[in-house]
């Protein structure tokens, strides 16, 4: 059976690197969400720090669309995924953008495992103000991130197999670990078993 891993967090939480890590883990395609932004990020003159234009996740949803496709089409089992996706709870977008991965996973016959990155405000701040992300088109508003976690909630599934891990103290490593330690519980059918520290 095919799994697919599906990192949510804020901007500058460390999805990108906790999947790096975890795909030395366990054997993984990596399917970024800036995958599906960036070609069309790169039509705008975007600063990283003004709110882009609403319309604009329109045509990113349909990117990502031809891309889970595209995976349906060609990846038989075993083929195994890690998406990453920055999802708010309450939001028609998030949801819509969790659906058509979760349909995916039918389609796919995979099992889903949704992982919840949870940092604390300040760590999260500091990580996103990095020069770094920009080169990636990645937003580097330390204001905006530390408003968004006042005001909102990392997307919850309400899927049965959710992790929520508060990455705020753990390296990449140590999170692709605990992960990962879901990952064979779940697959086991056994999620009694608590995951390292």
């Amino acid at each position: 059976m095919s799994i697919f891993v599906l990192l949510m967090g804020f901007p500058g939480v460390g999805k990108l690197m906790i999947a790096t890590e975890l795909s030395s883990l366990f054997p993984a395609k990596i399917i970024d969400n800036h995958w599906f932004n960036n070609p069309i990020l790169r039509v705008l003159d975007d600063d990283g720090v003004t709110p882009l234009p609403k319309g604009l996740w329109e045509y990113t949803g349909r990117v990502r669309q031809a891309v889970l496709d595209a995976i349906v089409a060609y990846c038989p089992p075993p083929a195994n995924f890690i998406f990453t996706h920055a999802g708010i709870d309450g939001d028609d977008r998030s949801a819509r953008t969790y659906q058509q991965i979760s349909d995916a996973a039918r389609r796919c016959g995979a099992l889903l495992v949704p992982i919840r990155l949870l940092c604390d405000e300040e760590e999260l701040a500091r990580r996103i103000s990095t020069p770094a992300r920009r080169d990636r088109l990645k937003s580097i508003d330390a204001q905006a991130s530390r408003e968004k976690s006042r005001q909102a909630r990392v997307f919850d599934p309400k899927h049965r197999f959710t992790l929520d891990l508060d990455v705020t103290a753990k390296t990449a490593e140590v999170s692709a670990a605990a992960i990962q330690h879901h990952i064979l519980s779940v697959a086991a059918g056994d999620l009694g078993s608590p995951a390292p520290a």
